[in-house]
């Protein structure tokens, strides 16, 4: 049951008859979020209205996808609406440019709508950014994310990483070893610094630095051994090389001597 007025007013329209924008750019809800909205909408009531416009089977939905599925959520047999008249093009552009201004819309999802925006007003990404009250490079940085493959966009998602990682990714040229670079920031959970560090030495041919392990000897007859060693080395080169070992109560004293023309004559006894 409808109780239609005249476009542009608050009516309450059967909410079956009321079919998706395909130009919805989101892909992804938040269960958690449409639960609580749809909880609020049970007590207090769709405080804003869905806007939609008449098609031949019903209405389609130009904005308020989050609210309208949290209707459903709640169980409401209509739903508040206003109606406006608008073409397929205007409808797929109201839908998509109130999503982009939305700060939770999913990173691929976001530059996706960009592009389709773009396609949409047939414009450039200067005119595209002063629409969408942007920047030109972050228009143009989202749209560089589109360079990745539909299963790595998915990876991305699903790991929760952010569009700094995807940007650092753009970096590798080979898309096999993109995917495998991937793989190994989930695997290690690798954050930004972390990340650009790996593909930057991945880039200049830089294997990872080996951590340097150092061991601590701490029995004292070791470096005694090693000393002893030592002076046998030199007595079989010809040196004649000495060592005095001396002890008390506060230390150990060791003297290596070696006779200096010895030394000097690289072992050799002077003729």
């Amino acid at each position: 049951m409808h109780l239609l007025s005249e476009k542009n007013k608050v009516v309450q329209i059967d909410i079956d008859s009321i079919y998706p924008n395909p130009a919805q750019p989101r892909r992804v809800f938040n269960e958690e979020e449409l639960m609580a909205l749809s909880r609020s909408i049970r007590t207090s009531g769709l405080l804003q209205p869905i806007t939609v416009r008449k098609v031949r089977n019903g209405y389609e939905l130009v904005a308020g996808e989050r609210r309208l599925r949290a209707c459903k959520l709640a169980g409401l047999p209509t739903v508040s609406c206003i109606i406006c008249d608008c073409t397929p093009e205007t409808s797929a552009m109201l839908a998509m440019t109130e999503n982009l201004q939305r700060q939770d819309l999913q990173i691929f999802e976001e530059a996706e709508g960009i592009r389709r925006l773009i396609e949409e007003w047939n414009v450039t990404q200067e005119e595209a950014a002063l629409r969408l009250g942007k920047s030109q490079s972050t228009i143009a940085n989202k749209l560089r994310l589109l360079h990745l493959s539909e299963e790595q966009r998915a990876r991305i998602t699903e790991a929760g990483l952010t569009e700094r990682h995807a940007r650092a990714l753009l970096r590798i040229p080979d898309d096999i070893q993109r995917g495998k670079t991937l793989e190994e920031i989930i695997e290690h959970q690798l954050n930004v610094q972390q990340t650009d560090a790996l593909i930057e030495r991945m880039l200049s041919g830089k294997k990872k630095p080996k951590s340097k392990h150092v061991f601590i000897v701490k029995d004292v007859r070791v470096f005694l051994n090693t000393i002893n060693h030592a002076i046998e080395t030199m007595k079989l080169s010809g040196i004649n090389a000495q060592t005095l070992k001396s002890e008390n109560d506060e230390y150990i004293e060791c003297v290596v001597r070696i006779p200096k023309s010895e030394a000097t004559a690289g072992g050799r006894k002077p003729a």
